[in-house]
C-alpha cells in the first residue's frame, strides 16, 4: 500500500495537478469565465429538458447520455470520495474541490463537444470519445499514439476506479448500516450489475434515466435536513475549509496546504471526470446536432456532480462533529487508519448525527444507487476503450466476465489501497487527454464561437 500511495502522490504532485489547473484555467480565460454566465448555459440545457426528439436506433437521446455520465460520475466519490479527501486533506480539500470543479466546467465543455464532433456513426448508433477525437483531431503518429495510452490506461482504471472502488464504497456501507457479509453484498451486486450491463448501452442508458433523478433527490433531501438543523455550525465548517486551504496553520491538526490541495483536486477530478474524458464516451452516444450543445451538458455535469453534490456531503460531514482534525492527522501520521474512520463509514456517521438510525441507512441506499450506476457507466466506458485498443469487439464479452469478477472481489479489498489505485489509472488515463484537450484548443473555441453567434442569432430574430 505504501507503494501505490508514493507511486500516485508521484504522479499527481504536482505536475498533473498543474495540468488540470492550467487546461481547464486556460479555457475559462478563453471563454470569457463562460461558467459566471449561469443563465446562459442553464437555459440551454436544463430549460430544455422533456424536449428530446426520438433517439436514433442504438444510441442515446441527450437526457439518457447526461444521466448515463452523471450515473458514472455521481457515485461512491459523491459520498465516499469527499469523506476521505476531508479526512486525508483536511477540510481546505474542498475549497480546491471546488475550484478545480469551477475550472474543470469548461474543461468538461471541450471534452464533449469534441466528442460529438468526432465521433463515428454506426449500424449500432454513434460512438467516440476521448480516442477518437485525439485520433481524428491530432496529426499523425501523434494522434494515434495518444488515443492508444489514453485506451490502455482507461481499461485498468474503469475496473480500479469503476469495479473495485464502487462494489467496496457499496459493501462498506451495507456493512455498517446493516451488519451484512461484504463478500455476500459484492456478488449480489455483480448479479445485478451483470444483469444490465449485458443489454448494452442502451440499457444502461434507459436504467440511468430512471435511476439517476431518484437517487440524486434522495440524497439532496436527506442532506438539506442535516444542513438545515445543524445550520448554527454552517459558519465555522466554512472557516474551517478556508484555513486549511490557505492558512493551515490556523487550522486544526497538522494538515497542510499541500495536502489540501492533493487531496482536493484528486477527488474533485474523481467526482466530475472533468479532463480525466471518460464521461466523454458516453456524450458521444447521445444523438445530440449539436457539438457546442453537448458541451453545455458537459457543464452542467461538472456543476451538479461537484458543487452540488458533494458540497451536500462535505458540508453535513464538517457540520456534525463526528470529525476530529487532530485526532485524524494523529492517525495519519501514526499510521493507524482503519476503513471505519474514513470514507462512506464517516459519511455515515455524519448523517446520522441529524437523522439518528435513518442516517446510516439513507447513506447505505444512496451509496447503493450512486454505486449500482457508476459501475454501469464504467463498464461501458471500459468496453469502448478496450475495443479501440484492440480494434475489435471480441473480447468485449470477457471484458465484461472480469468487470463482474473485479465487483465481486472489490467488496472486501482494502478500502485505502482501493482509493490510491483509482487515482494512479486516473491520473495515467487523464495524461493524454489534457495534452490533446491544449493541442485541440483552436476546434474547441471554434465550436464555442459557432454556439455563442447561433444563440446571439435566434435571440435577435
Amino acid at each position: 500500500m505504501d507503494f501505490l500511495c508514493k507511486l500516485s502522490d508521484a504522479l499527481w504532485n504536482p505536475c498533473l495537478l498543474a495540468l488540470f489547473t492550467a487546461v481547464g484555467g486556460y479555457y475559462t480565460l478563453r471563454s470569457g469565465f463562460f461558467q459566471l454566465r449561469l443563465r446562459t448555459w442553464w437555459k440551454g440545457t436544463v430549460g430544455s429538458l422533456g424536449r428530446d426528439r426520438p433517439k436514433a436506433r442504438g444510441g442515446l437521446t441527450q437526457t439518457q447520455a447526461l444521466c448515463t455520465a452523471l450515473a458514472s460520475t455521481i457515485g461512491t466519490g459523491s459520498i465516499a470520495g469527499v469523506a476521505t479527501a476531508i479526512f486525508l486533506g483536511g477540510p481546505g480539500a474542498v475549497l480546491w474541490m471546488w475550484a478545480s470543479a469551477f475550472l474543470g466546467m469548461m474543461t468538461g465543455f471541450a471534452e464533449k463537444s469534441l466528442a460529438v464532433r468526432y465521433r463515428r456513426r454506426g449500424p449500432g448508433g454513434c460512438s467516440g470519445g476521448p480516442m477518437v477525437y485525439m485520433e481524428q483531431g491530432l496529426c499523425k503518429p501523434l494522434g494515434p499514439i495518444l488515443a492508444k495510452f489514453f485506451s490502455l490506461f482507461a481499461v485498468p482504471a474503469s475496473l480500479a476506479g469503476g469495479a473495485l472502488v464502487q462494489s467496496n464504497s457499496i459493501a462498506a456501507s451495507a456493512e455498517a448500516a446493516f451488519g451484512l457479509s461484504p463478500w455476500a453484498v459484492g456478488l449480489v451486486t455483480a448479479a445485478l450489475t451483470g444483469a444490465v450491463i449485458f443489454g448494452g448501452v442502451g440499457r444502461v442508458g434507459r436504467l440511468s434515466e430512471r435511476l439517476v433523478p431518484v437517487m440524486a433527490g434522495l440524497f439532496l433531501t436527506a442532506g438539506a435536513v442535516c444542513l438545515v438543523l445543524r445550520r448554527a455550525a454552517l459558519p465555522a465548517a466554512f472557516r474551517a475549509i478556508w484555513n486549511g486551504a490557505l492558512r493551515p496553520q490556523a487550522a486544526l491538526g497538522g494538515y497542510s496546504a499541500g495536502l489540501a490541495l492533493r487531496y482536493g483536486v484528486a477527488r474533485g477530478v474523481f467526482t466530475n471526470e472533468a479532463g480525466l474524458g471518460s464521461s466523454a464516451i458516453a456524450h458521444a452516444a447521445s444523438d445530440a446536432q449539436s457539438p457546442g450543445q453537448e458541451g453545455l451538458w458537459g457543464m452542467v455535469e461538472v456543476f451538479f456532480a461537484t458543487l452540488v453534490v458533494c458540497s451536500v456531503t462535505a458540508l453535513v460531514i464538517l457540520t456534525s462533529g463526528v470529525y476530529a482534525p487532530e485526532a485524524a492527522w494523529a492517525a495519519i501520521r501514526g499510521g493507524a487508519v482503519t476503513d471505519a474512520m474514513l470514507g462512506a463509514p464517516l459519511s455515515a456517521r455524519a448523517f446520522a448525527v441529524s437523522l439518528g438510525k435513518l442516517g446510516p441507512a439513507t447513506v447505505s441506499v444512496c451509496l447503493l444507487l450512486f454505486a449500482f450506476t457508476s459501475l454501469l457507466g464504467w463498464s461501458y466506458y471500459g468496453e469502448r476503450a478496450l475495443c479501440h485498443l484492440t480494434g475489435t469487439r471480441r473480447f468485449t464479452a470477457a471484458f465484461r466476465w472480469t468487470f463482474l469478477a473485479g465487483v465481486a472481489l472489490g467488496a472486501a479489498a482494502d478500502v485505502t489501497a482501493v482509493w490510491q489505485l483509482a487515482d494512479l489509472f486516473n491520473g495515467l488515463m487523464a495524461l493524454p487527454n489534457l495534452t490533446a484537450l491544449l493541442l485541440l484548443s483552436p476546434q474547441v473555441l471554434e465550436v464555442f464561437d459557432d454556439l455563442l453567434y447561433d444563440r446571439a442569432a435566434r435571440i435577435k430574430r
